[in-house]
């Protein structure tokens, strides 16, 4: 099932997407999933009349890991870490397909990184590895934009990461996903950039979620990006970036400067 938020005539919504005698169309939710469970209207619209937007904003937080693929580890000149290497995103980084990543004044190195993203849909901690898909939601695709000279300098990724803008999110969550074995592609101007595929993850989505939270309480809601695989590279002003997960979707963004 793919679930999306949107935006019509009025205030932001969620519905589920199918088809109406070969249309496309959204069957509106009342209320959000994540809170009210899958309760219809009663509504169909169009889905070419609405715009998507992310189809999460995390109430608490985003959760990256970093150097998940060995070749991505390779590629950033370091090894891959004995255990998950975690950062955070602030939920203001977030948007939705369509939306425009904003090139910060203060880089001059911005890279984008096409990633599965996870959505939790409860209150965890401690979750065992067997027991990781009881608090998924769904999944969808995400695009970590980095300010790479930023990273390096600051010594932690704090600001590099955590531009508003900087975390791409959608276009909708599917709930009924296996993640394991799945292309994950990067297209900047319809160039293939990255082509990797889920199988090569050095930590496994169940490994990421019971190391996460076995620190922190996860909330529903909260993103949890998986990695990224090599091939990340610069965006500049103008670029249009397109992130294909297999079998949930595309996500694309076009970079656009801050002071437009």
């Amino acid at each position: 099932m793919r679930i999306a938020r949107f935006a019509g005539d009025d205030d932001p919504r969620f519905g589920v997407i199918g088809d109406d005698n070969g249309v496309p169309t959204i069957a509106v939710l009342n209320g959000d999933p994540l809170y009210a469970g899958l309760n219809l209207s009663g509504q169909k619209i169009p889905l070419a009349d609405v715009r998507l937007l992310a189809p999460v904003i995390p109430r608490s937080k985003v959760v990256c890991v970093g150097k998940n693929y060995a070749k991505h580890a390779a590629e950033m000149g370091g090894e891959v870490p004995k255990e998950p290497l975690i950062f955070l995103k602030p939920n203001t980084s977030v948007i939705g397909p369509g939306e425009p990543v904003f090139y910060p004044e203060q880089s001059s190195n911005v890279h984008f990184e096409g990633e599965l993203a996870v959505v939790i849909g409860r209150i965890c901690r401690d979750v065992p590895v067997e027991d990781a898909a009881k608090v998924i939601f769904g999944y969808t695709v995400a695009n970590d934009v980095t300010a790479r000279d930023l990273q390096a300098t600051d010594g932690q990724w704090a600001r590099a990461k955590g531009f508003d803008t900087f975390c791409p999110l959608g276009p909708w969550i599917e709930t009924d996903f296996d993640p394991s074995g799945v292309q994950v592609t990067t297209r900047l101007n319809d160039d293939v950039k990255q082509d990797g595929n889920t199988s090569d993850m050095v930590f496994t989505v169940p490994d990421v979620i019971a190391y996460v939270s076995s620190f922190m309480t996860l909330l529903p809601g909260d993103v949890i990006l998986t990695g990224t695989p090599d091939g990340v590279g610069p965006m500049v002003v103008g670029d249009e970036v397109s992130v294909t997960v297999e079998g949930i979707g595309t996500l694309t963004n076009t970079v656009v400067s801050r002071n437009d």
